[in-house]
Protein backbone atom coordinates (compact mmCIF):
# COMPACT_ATOMS: atom_id res chain seq x y z
CA UNK A 1 0.00 0.00 0.00
CA UNK A 2 1.18 3.57 -1.04
CA UNK A 3 0.73 6.41 1.51
CA UNK A 4 -1.77 8.08 -0.76
CA UNK A 5 -3.85 5.20 -0.34
CA UNK A 6 -3.58 4.62 3.68
CA UNK A 7 -4.38 8.38 4.06
CA UNK A 8 -7.46 7.66 1.76
CA UNK A 9 -8.40 5.14 4.05
CA UNK A 10 -8.30 6.85 7.01
CA UNK A 11 -10.59 9.84 5.98
CA UNK A 12 -13.27 7.36 5.91
CA UNK A 13 -12.17 5.39 9.70
CA UNK A 14 -12.97 6.88 12.99
CA UNK A 15 -10.99 3.78 14.34
CA UNK A 16 -7.49 2.54 13.55
CA UNK A 17 -7.12 -1.38 14.01
CA UNK A 18 -4.08 -2.96 12.52
CA UNK A 19 -4.33 -7.04 12.25
CA UNK A 20 -1.50 -9.33 12.26
CA UNK A 21 -0.66 -11.89 9.87
CA UNK A 22 -2.43 -14.65 12.39
CA UNK A 23 -6.02 -12.51 12.52
CA UNK A 24 -4.95 -11.21 15.89
CA UNK A 25 -5.28 -7.43 16.07
CA UNK A 26 -2.72 -5.05 17.39
CA UNK A 27 -3.51 -3.58 20.60
CA UNK A 28 -6.23 -0.43 20.09
CA UNK A 29 -3.22 1.23 22.51
CA UNK A 30 -0.87 0.94 20.39
CA UNK A 31 1.17 4.07 19.08
CA UNK A 32 2.79 4.95 15.70
CA UNK A 33 5.88 6.05 17.45
CA UNK A 34 7.99 7.09 13.99
CA UNK A 35 6.93 7.61 10.48
CA UNK A 36 10.25 7.98 7.93
CA UNK A 37 11.48 7.02 4.91
CA UNK A 38 14.11 4.42 4.83
CA UNK A 39 16.59 4.31 1.88
CA UNK A 40 18.53 0.98 1.53
CA UNK A 41 21.58 1.23 -1.61
CA UNK A 42 23.04 -2.57 -1.93
CA UNK A 43 24.19 -4.33 -4.27
CA UNK A 44 22.28 -7.81 -5.02
CA UNK A 45 24.33 -11.00 -5.32
CA UNK A 46 24.65 -10.90 -9.19
CA UNK A 47 26.38 -7.67 -8.59
CA UNK A 48 23.79 -5.15 -9.70
CA UNK A 49 23.77 -2.04 -7.28
CA UNK A 50 20.28 -1.38 -6.20
CA UNK A 51 17.91 1.57 -4.53
CA UNK A 52 14.86 1.06 -2.49
CA UNK A 53 13.29 3.41 -0.50
CA UNK A 54 9.97 2.93 1.74
CA UNK A 55 7.78 4.74 3.74
CA UNK A 56 8.11 3.09 7.47
CA UNK A 57 5.69 3.03 10.43
CA UNK A 58 6.70 1.66 13.83
CA UNK A 59 3.69 0.20 15.73
CA UNK A 60 4.69 0.22 19.49
CA UNK A 61 2.11 -0.86 22.69
CA UNK A 62 2.43 1.70 25.35
CA UNK A 63 1.34 1.02 29.05
CA UNK A 64 -0.86 4.11 27.96
CA UNK A 65 -4.52 2.47 27.66
CA UNK A 66 -6.42 5.93 28.23
CA UNK A 67 -5.37 7.18 24.53
CA UNK A 68 -6.09 6.04 21.35
CA UNK A 69 -4.35 7.33 18.17
CA UNK A 70 -7.23 8.11 16.12
CA UNK A 71 -7.54 8.64 12.17
CA UNK A 72 -7.15 12.16 12.01
CA UNK A 73 -3.99 11.97 14.16
CA UNK A 74 -2.30 9.71 12.29
CA UNK A 75 -3.26 11.77 8.78
CA UNK A 76 -1.74 14.76 10.43
CA UNK A 77 1.79 13.22 11.80
CA UNK A 78 1.38 11.30 7.90
CA UNK A 79 1.68 14.92 6.37
CA UNK A 80 3.91 16.54 8.70
CA UNK A 81 6.38 13.60 7.60
CA UNK A 82 5.98 14.18 4.01
CA UNK A 83 6.40 18.09 4.22
CA UNK A 84 9.54 17.50 6.73
CA UNK A 85 11.35 14.76 5.26
CA UNK A 86 10.27 15.26 1.39
CA UNK A 87 8.38 11.61 1.50
CA UNK A 88 6.72 10.72 -1.80
CA UNK A 89 4.36 8.33 -2.53
CA UNK A 90 6.00 5.63 -1.40
CA UNK A 91 5.15 1.67 -0.40
CA UNK A 92 4.83 1.29 3.17
CA UNK A 93 6.28 -0.88 5.27
CA UNK A 94 5.35 -1.51 9.28
CA UNK A 95 7.48 -2.15 11.97
CA UNK A 96 6.17 -4.06 14.96
CA UNK A 97 7.78 -5.95 17.87
CA UNK A 98 6.99 -9.56 17.71
CA UNK A 99 10.32 -11.98 18.75
CA UNK A 100 12.29 -8.77 17.84
CA UNK A 101 11.52 -6.44 15.52
CA UNK A 102 9.34 -7.69 12.35
CA UNK A 103 8.65 -6.01 9.13
CA UNK A 104 5.19 -6.06 7.23
CA UNK A 105 3.52 -4.76 4.05
CA UNK A 106 0.49 -2.98 4.50
CA UNK A 107 -3.43 -3.77 3.20
CA UNK A 108 -6.45 -3.14 3.60
CA UNK A 109 -9.84 -5.01 3.72
CA UNK A 110 -12.15 -2.25 4.82
CA UNK A 111 -12.25 -2.56 8.17
CA UNK A 112 -8.27 -2.80 8.98
CA UNK A 113 -5.07 -2.68 7.78
CA UNK A 114 -3.78 -5.96 7.72
CA UNK A 115 0.29 -6.58 8.37
CA UNK A 116 1.08 -8.13 5.56
CA UNK A 117 3.93 -11.25 5.99
CA UNK A 118 7.28 -10.22 3.76
CA UNK A 119 9.80 -12.82 2.24
CA UNK A 120 12.90 -12.46 1.61
CA UNK A 121 14.06 -13.57 -2.06
CA UNK A 122 16.82 -13.65 -4.78
CA UNK A 123 16.99 -10.57 -6.90
CA UNK A 124 19.31 -12.18 -9.18
CA UNK A 125 18.25 -15.61 -9.67
CA UNK A 126 19.46 -15.65 -13.59
CA UNK A 127 22.74 -14.80 -12.49
CA UNK A 128 23.14 -16.94 -9.45
CA UNK A 129 22.32 -20.57 -11.40
CA UNK A 130 19.02 -20.39 -10.08
CA UNK A 131 16.33 -22.16 -12.33
CA UNK A 132 12.95 -20.27 -12.75
CA UNK A 133 9.77 -21.47 -11.77
CA UNK A 134 8.43 -23.94 -13.54
CA UNK A 135 4.77 -23.42 -14.85
CA UNK A 136 1.89 -25.09 -13.50
CA UNK A 137 0.05 -27.46 -15.65
CA UNK A 138 -3.47 -28.78 -15.04
CA UNK A 139 -3.50 -32.28 -15.82
CA UNK A 140 -7.01 -31.82 -17.34
CA UNK A 141 -5.23 -29.71 -20.16
CA UNK A 142 -3.05 -32.46 -21.14
CA UNK A 143 -3.95 -34.70 -24.03
CA UNK A 144 -3.78 -38.11 -23.99
CA UNK A 145 -2.05 -38.90 -27.25
CA UNK A 146 1.27 -40.61 -27.43
CA UNK A 147 4.50 -38.90 -26.54
CA UNK A 148 6.40 -40.45 -29.07
CA UNK A 149 3.49 -40.05 -32.14
CA UNK A 150 4.58 -38.37 -34.79
CA UNK A 151 2.32 -35.63 -34.19
CA UNK A 152 2.65 -36.08 -30.54
CA UNK A 153 2.84 -33.77 -27.83
CA UNK A 154 6.82 -34.30 -26.63
CA UNK A 155 8.86 -33.21 -29.72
Amino acid sequence: MKLSEIKNHLAELETIAFQLPNGELVPNHFHVTEVGKITKNFIDCGGTVRNEEVVNFQLWNANDYDHRLHPEKLINIIELSEKVLGIEDLEIEVEYQGQTIEKFGLDFDGTNFILASKQTDCLAKDNCGIPAEKPKVKLAEVTNEPCCAPDGNCC
